[in-house]
């Protein structure tokens, strides 16, 4: 498998890699190995020093990391620095508050002393996505790293740059060597790598098949996995909204990052009180929006990360569009150098078309109508997947009914679906299991140990 920069925006190769040999693979297995002997005991004192010290370096390079992830996936400038910024917010983070999610825990039983402490696990092998390459990995590492386990990262095979540039971060922070290596491998060997025992456990963000593949692996090994994957969010609007605020912020949930975000708002479930004036505004706003070169800091929507996405996108449409789905604006690729899609909204989409059942990776929106709460539940929750729910309304009794039945890791009520370091993040159903971040994300590779004294 080729490891590759590719510049999606002009489909110049930047910089080949050569894949790592089984020996290289083997090498890098032993050093983690060797290095979480002694860094499990690294006082907690110095892994909050050397994390405060990869914030400052994210910060301060911030603007020469965004460059590296836009032209490596293509993502909109903008949104690049603003990523660099939250993994300096994940690293400090955890910086001042592992030590409190990690402090013994004393429990009252029949014993003269009992409690619970949280030990390192060892190595743990990440499998990684290019959608969000900096963060993805950080939420990872930043806890991982602060309980004493050390990392191994498996990249996504396009961003190989942001891969090496994100050890690179750890060594300037002053971690030692071997705590964490990116192995520039193919997922050919991703098996054999976490099939190896030296690897204790993993966590994966991808697609839904990935991370059934690593599962299956993990599991026949008994091996801890956190998963995060797919996901197609409702967004729910009702009649007591502020319609105005819910279309502007649809508008960004559906097409940050290119439309490329597991938690991108996809099914826009709108009351049919106010539907009309919501599909006007909403399909303004989209035929709005500047496409073109990520590196312009006016751009919003910038190339597809693939021609292989570009294109199962287009088939995506086409195959709900021949099922009965009507194209209100956009609805294809931009005759242009690039892997360029036009901002896209659908209606009358089949539920069983592409379009409605599978997750689309792109600026490309649904918009349904229903006539009370009761179908909009129903309806936002017809998917296998589970990861956010948004739902935007002023009625108290709507806010908690929401709160409580709609089927996701995460609702967010008037306002967009994010993941903030401060709280869990991760999904239910087709869209995985596991949390990362807050204290429920650190506590994920760990021993929970209990210790009972006479």
């Amino acid at each position: 498998m080729s490891i590759a920069s590719v510049n999606p925006a002009t489909g110049e190769t930047l910089k080949t890699f050569e894949a790592l040999n089984e020996t290289q693979i083997d090498e890098k297995l032993q050093l983690a190995a060797l290095t979480f002997r002694s860094y499990r005991h690294t006082p907690i004192a110095e892994r909050e020093s050397m994390l405060l010290r990869a914030a400052e370096i994210l910060e301060t390079e911030k603007n020469d990391f965004a460059r590296l992830m836009t032209t490596e996936m293509g993502k909109p400038i903008k949104g690049a620095v603003g990523e660099a910024e939250k993994c300096a917010l994940v690293c400090r983070y955890y910086a001042e508050h592992a030590r409190h999610h990690l402090a013994d825990q004393l429990v009252e039983t029949n014993a003269s002393k009992s409690y619970v402490c949280f030990q390192p696990l060892g190595p743990v092998l990440a499998v990684m996505p290019w959608n969000f390459p900096f963060w993805q990995v950080f939420r990872f590492a930043a806890p991982a790293l602060m309980a004493g386990n050390v990392g191994l990262l498996k990249h996504a095979s396009n961003v190989p740059q942001c891969a090496l540039a994100i050890e690179d971060i750890f060594r300037r922070a002053g971690f030692p060597e071997g705590i964490f290596q990116t192995l520039l491998v193919g997922s050919d060997a991703v098996q054999r790598i976490l099939e190896d025992p030296r690897v204790v456990a993993a966590t994966l963000t991808g697609s839904e098949p990935a991370g059934r593949s690593v599962a299956s692996i993990a599991g026949k090994q008994i091996k801890k996995t956190v998963l995060e994957l797919g996901g197609s969010d409702p967004f729910i609007v009702m009649p007591s909204a502020n319609l105005k605020e819910a279309v502007t912020t649809a508008v960004k949930a559906r097409t940050i990052n290119n439309g490329q975000s597991c938690i991108a708002a996809k099914r826009f479930i709108v009351a049919a009180e106010i539907y009309d004036s919501f599909e006007r505004m909403f399909v303004d706003e989209m035929m709005g929006l500047r496409v073109g070169d990520p590196l312009n800091e006016s751009t919003d929507i910038g190339p597809l990360a693939t021609e292989q996405i570009l294109k199962d996108i287009d088939e995506q449409v086409k195959t709900s569009v021949a099922a009965g789905a009507i194209v209100l604006t956009g609805g294809k690729r931009l005759d242009q150098r690039g892997n360029f899609y036009e901002p896209t909204v659908l209606v009358n989409v089949p539920l069983d078309s592409p379009a409605s059942c599978e997750e689309i990776f792109g600026p490309v929106a649904m918009l349904f109508r229903v006539n009370d709460i009761d179908e909009a539940i129903e309806l936002g929750n017809a998917t296998s997947f589970g990861l956010g729910a948004a739902a935007w309304t002023n009625d108290v009794n709507e806010q908690k009914r929401f709160a409580e039945a709609l089927e996701a890791g995460s609702i967010f009520l008037n306002g967009m679906v994010a993941s903030d370091p401060r709280l869990p993040f991760g999904g239910i159903k087709n869209s995985g299991y596991g949390r990362e971040l807050g204290e429920f994300g650190i506590r994920e590779f760990v021993n929970i140990k209990t210790v009972w004294v006479k």
